[in-house]
C-alpha cells in the first residue's frame, strides 16, 4: 500500500515516532475521562491500548485523531502538534470507530465511493480505489449489495476499508472487532496483520486480552483514565511472575487453608477462585511449582488438578489494577462511549 508522503518533521525526537503524546488529559465535568495519559507509537508497529469499557482507550485515542480538543497535555503525529496543525494531522491518519460509520441505505462500492468523492478524489479514481479496496478486503461479491444485508464483519471490514481510503500512514483502530463472532475476529486479525505488512502503523485500542496479545507489538495498560503499565506482552507477563500454577482443590472448603501453605512457601498470597474451587499462584521461577505441591500434600490438601503456564494478560490486568479486565469502570461520557 502506497502512502502519501510524510510533513516535513519539526524538531525533536518527536519526528521519529507515530505518535508521541505526553500528559493527555481530559475532563467532563470534575470527571476526569483521561488523567496524564503518555504514549509513544513506534513507526511501523501495533500499538495496543488495553482496558475495560470507561478506561479512557475512546477519549484519548479520540483526543489523538483531533475528533476532541485536549485539555491538558500535548500530542504529535509524525512530528504535527494534533493541537495547532489538526487539518494537517487529519492528512495522516484513518480512524475506524467502534461502529460502522457507513451509510446502510447505499451499497458497498457507493459507500467506498462516496467517501473518495468527499475526501477530494476526482471520479475515475474514487471508482477505482473503491474497486481495488472491495478486492482487498474480500468485498467484490458483495459490492452492488445494499448494506442492510451485510453480516457483521462484512460491515466492519467496509467501515475499515472506508478509513484507508486516503492511504493515511497511521490507522486507529477503536474496538474494531466488538460484536463480532470468533470466526469473523480471526478475519480481521489477519487483515490488520496484512495493512502493517503494507507499511501502515496501526494504534489499537481494545478490552479483549487475546486480541492485545495477538496483535500489539506494545501495549498500553490504561484503567479509570491513567496509564498503569506499558511493555511488550512478554514484559507485561513477566511483570507478574515465569509462570503462574493453576491448581482445582478437591474440596473447595480447604481454599483459605491452601493460600495460607501458599503465601507461606512463595512469599505472596494466592489469586482465589472460590466458584471453582482453585487458585492461580504468581511463581518467580517454574520449578518453584515443586515446592508448592509438596507444602499443599504436608498440609494434607487434596488437589483434583494442577497446570504450569505462562502468565496470561488478564492475570497481569488484576495485578496491576486489583480486578479483571472486563469489570466495567464507569462510563467515559454519553458522547464518548
Amino acid at each position: 500500500m502506497s502512502h502519501p508522503s510524510l510533513p516535513a518533521p519539526g524538531p525533536g525526537p518527536s519526528a521519529e515516532l507515530a505518535v508521541d503524546a505526553a500528559g493527555l488529559v481530559k475532563k467532563f465535568g470534575t470527571h476526569h475521562a483521561v488523567d496524564g495519559v503518555d504514549l509513544q507509537v513506534r513507526r511501523g508497529e501495533v500499538f495496543g491500548v488495553l482496558g475495560p469499557n470507561g478506561a479512557g482507550k475512546t477519549t484519548t485515542l479520540k483526543m489523538l485523531a483531533t475528533l476532541l480538543p485536549i485539555d491538558g497535555g500535548r500530542a504529535a503525529i509524525f512530528g504535527t502538534d494534533v493541537a495547532s496543525e489538526p487539518h494537517r494531522v487529519r492528512q495522516l491518519v484513518g480512524v475506524t470507530g467502534q461502529y460502522a460509520s457507513v451509510d446502510e441505505n447505499l451499497t458497498g462500492h457507493e459507500n467506498l465511493y462516496l467517501f473518495g468523492r468527499l475526501l477530494g478524489l476526482p471520479r475515475r479514481e474514487a471508482r477505482t480505489t473503491a474497486d481495488d479496496l472491495l478486492e482487498q478486503f474480500a468485498l467484490t461479491d458483495a459490492a452492488t449489495r445494499r448494506l442492510s444485508t451485510f453480516s457483521g464483519g462484512m460491515r466492519r471490514r467496509l467501515d475499515l476499508a472506508a478509513s484507508l481510503i486516503s492511504r493515511p500512514p497511521l490507522i486507529f483502530l477503536d474496538e474494531p472487532t466488538t460484536g463480532l463472532d470468533p470466526r469473523t475476529r480471526g478475519q480481521m486479525w489477519e487483515t490488520i496483520r496484512a495493512l502493517v505488512a503494507q507499511g501502515s502503523t496501526i494504534l489499537l485500542t481494545t478490552q479483549y486480552l487475546d486480541e492485545a496479545d495477538q496483535l500489539a507489538d506494545r501495549i498500553a495498560v490504561i484503567d479509570r483514565g491513567r496509564k498503569v503499565a506499558e511493555g511488550t506482552p512478554y514484559e507485561l507477563k513477566r511483570g507478574v511472575g515465569d509462570s503462574t500454577l493453576h491448581l482445582r482443590l478437591v474440596d473447595a472448603a480447604d481454599l483459605a487453608r491452601a493460600g495460607e501453605v501458599v503465601a507461606r512457601v512463595i512469599g505472596e498470597p494466592p489469586v482465589l477462585t472460590p466458584e471453582a474451587g482453585g487458585l492461580n499462584v504468581a511463581l518467580p521461577d517454574a520449578d518453584r511449582a515443586a515446592d508448592v505441591l509438596i507444602g499443599l500434600r504436608e498440609a494434607q490438601v487434596s488437589i483434583a488438578t494442577a497446570t504450569v503456564q505462562q502468565p496470561t494478560l488478564d492475570e497481569v490486568f488484576l495485578a496491576l489494577t486489583g480486578h479483571h479486565s472486563e469489570t466495567a469502570a464507569p462510563a467515559e461520557t454519553e458522547e464518548v462511549a
